[in-house]
């Protein structure tokens, strides 16, 4: 099955989930349309086992698709510009100090916490294969929060600016610190030469920092040239060769493609725009966000369907469904403890510290991080138990957030 044919399904699927979900559901779409493409997996799940339909054409269609390369080298790019377009400077700018430390301190103790309790996990589950690396590894692909997840549906539970920015502005940048640690630990798994702290700070810098510094030059040629031209296809064009050939590049480069699209998209969504007429702004801001609606949509229908080619037993998804707790946890220990460590220097609104630990959703990042792992027993492993954390973040977490902020005072 081609590239085409398999677009042509996932759209087609996603256009009459969409449909169903606005005319009945009237859930927030990437919920719904999770929960719809789920709820169509089960039915099927049951039809095969009342001996009624024949499923394997559908697993064999969604084996077909390679989740992680269609992710990390089809929509994130789009994704991550489209959503870091919509972020402003000067709240970015007011919040710079926890979205750092949360992007990295936490990032890190959340790892550790994680990779921690997996391993105890593992170990009272009857799974001795796994030694403390691998359960590192576990925490670092389930640390990040996913920027698709998080700006999918936190833009549309009205929250305040303050927290918004903090939990979109860390779920844009912390993927990027996640990696270098993902990198890590699987260098010391395969048996290579042990990374030194020197050898992870040197790939930290040239992940992150190479993709921030790309980032910037990128977006500011590309500011320049919407500056010099009037002409509404020239200036589309410009935005959709920053998203596409600016990520290339980064990836060309060996430095943080994700990161690179997150600075360029800031800087040509706040800044680009300038010397634009209203009409040309509001034409380019609305092309942007149709196009986050339809891959996100795309996305999180292929998430749901997901299920249908996960094999695994009662053992198994026992251990993964305790995944939540541990993952919320750890979530909550790596987020309240630089937040009291800052305070002495930054202001934050009672109840913070439980949003963003409800707001810090998991999603499509972390399943293709799982899928891109080499070893098939991690990968076997791995997976429902990330799994079961993303869907029960963005159905759960992600249908639950706007009642928390009512609850907390900020809605």
């Amino acid at each position: 099955m081609d590239l085409f044919e398999i677009s042509g399904i996932l759209l087609t699927a996603a256009a009459i989930g969409s449909y169903v979900n606005d005319r009945w559901l009237k859930l927030p779409a990437s919920i719904g349309l999770m929960l719809l493409a789920m709820g169509a997996g089960f039915a099927g799940l049951l039809l095969e086992a009342a001996g009624l339909v024949d499923i394997a054409p559908i697993e064999h269609f969604l084996a077909g698709i390679d989740f992680s390369k269609t992710v990390f080298h089809g929509m994130l790019s789009f994704l991550l510009f489209a959503g870091a377009s919509q972020i402003d400077v000067a709240d970015l700018r007011s919040a710079k100090l926890p979205v750092a430390i949360t992007a990295t301190v936490s990032t890190f103790l959340s790892t550790l916490f994680i990779g921690a309790a997996f391993f105890l996990l593992a170990r009272a589950m009857g799974f001795p294969q796994v030694n403390f690396l691998f359960a590192l590894l576990f925490g670092a692909i389930l640390s990040p929060t996913d920027p698709i997840a998080v700006i999918g549906i936190i833009k549309k539970m009205h929250a305040p600016k303050a927290i918004e920015t903090k939990i979109a502005g860390e779920s844009l940048f912390n993927d990027g610190v996640a990696i270098v640690f993902y990198l890590t630990i699987l260098e010391l798994i395969e048996g290579g030469t042990a990374p030194t702290f020197l050898g992870a700070t040197e790939l930290l810098l040239q992940e992150a920092g190479g993709g921030l510094l790309i980032g910037a030059a990128i977006g500011w040629v590309a500011r320049k040239m919407l500056a010099s031209i009037d002409s509404y296809p020239s200036e589309l064009l410009i935005t959709l060769s920053v998203a596409s050939g600016g990520y290339l590049l980064a990836e060309k480069l060996q430095v943080s493609a994700p990161i690179a699209m997150v600075v360029a998209g800031i800087l040509i969504g706040n800044r680009g725009h300038d010397s634009l007429t209203s009409k040309k702004r509001e034409h380019i801001d609305s092309f942007w966000e149709l196009v986050d609606e339809i891959l996100n949509a795309v996305l999180f229908m292929l998430i749901g369907l997901e299920m249908m080619v996960l094999k695994i037993d009662a053992h198994l998804a026992f251990m993964a469904a305790l995944c939540i707790p541990i993952a919320l946890f750890a979530r909550f220990l790596s987020i309240a403890i630089p937040v009291r460590l800052m305070r002495p220097f930054y202001s934050f609104q009672r109840g913070t510290t439980l949003v963003m630990t409800w707001g810090g959703l998991r999603g499509a990042l972390s399943i293709a991080m799982v899928l891109a792992l080499s070893s098939p027993g991690a990968k076997g492993l791995f997976l429902p138990c990330v799994y079961f954390v993303a869907v029960f973040s963005i159905a759960v977490q992600g249908m639950t957030f706007s009642r928390l902020l009512k609850k907390c005072g900020m809605a």
